[in-house]
């Protein structure tokens, strides 16, 4: 369902996720590092058990979402395959849809991961020896598709097409966008700049520029450029290097990726 390169300071991994569990290669795919096989219930209920949401955390971890919304967090060793299950984060009720971790430099007392789940619910968590809790923004019944987090600024995809900006340290929202027409199933960040982009069911493809006030450490955020890919519901968008100068995108029953 899933897949990620997992860039931690001693090693990158390449992480899985599907039906039934959580694969790690070597980054060039050759080499299995490590299986976690999830829990199939003896008598499955209406939904189906998945992993989903993958993200490099805390300088040695590796964080991944399941459906039932508890946050996996694995231990990595520099090399090797002893990958350990450090601890399990529980705080979501709803099956996890994406994580995201720090990818600047986050304020004083802001989180440096961000948990999304089926009902728009977001934790923020302090990353370390143990994951702590700082704080949840409830959801408000629609999901949360994508989420990512730079310099303490938290950016949200919902299914209703918004983009919502919270402050990572507070759990305020600073800002709100009715950027789509439709679900949105895509969000990127640049780290080097801030730029964010969107893809969306509704065929548009949007980049934004996030930025802080100096004056008053408020969240702007400012649209910079649309791109329509004709035909096609829109799955999934990612910038190709961390200015954000190019960025590609791919859709459903589209056997191709297009580079902007």
């Amino acid at each position: 369902s899933q897949a990620a390169w997992c860039e931690l300071p001693s090693r990158v991994l390449l992480v899985l996720t599907s039906q039934r569990g959580v694969q790690m290669y070597e980054s060039d795919g050759s080499t299995m590092v490590f299986w976690h096989a999830l829990h199939v219930p003896e008598h499955p209920a209406a939904h189906s058990v998945f992993a989903r949401g993958i993200a490099a955390a805390g300088g040695r971890f590796v964080c991944v979402g399941t459906s039932s919304g508890a946050v996996l967090v694995f231990d990595i060793p520099p090399k090797g395959t002893n990958v350990t299950l450090n601890e399990v984060l529980e705080q979501h009720r709803d099956p996890i849809t994406d994580i995201a971790a720090e990818q600047g430099q986050a304020p004083d007392g802001a989180g440096d991961l961000v948990t999304a789940d089926d009902s728009g619910t977001l934790c923020l968590w302090s990353t370390g020896e143990e994951f702590t809790l700082l704080g949840k923004i409830p959801g408000s019944g629609c999901t949360c598709s994508s989420v990512r987090l730079w310099n303490g600024i938290v950016a949200a995809g919902y299914g209703n097409g918004q983009i919502r900006l919270w402050e990572a340290g507070s759990g305020r929202i600073r800002a709100q966008v009715s950027a789509h027409a439709r679900w949105i199933y895509a969000l990127d960040l640049a780290p080097l700049t801030g730029k964010l982009l969107s893809g969306a069911e509704d065929s548009f493809v949007h980049v934004w520029q996030l930025s802080r006030d100096p004056d008053t450490d408020g969240i702007e955020i400012r649209h910079c450029h649309a791109e329509c890919v004709t035909d096609t519901q829109v799955c999934g968008a990612r910038f190709c290097d961390p200015a954000g100068d190019t960025f590609a995108v791919t859709g459903y029953d589209l056997s191709e990726i297009i580079c902007y």
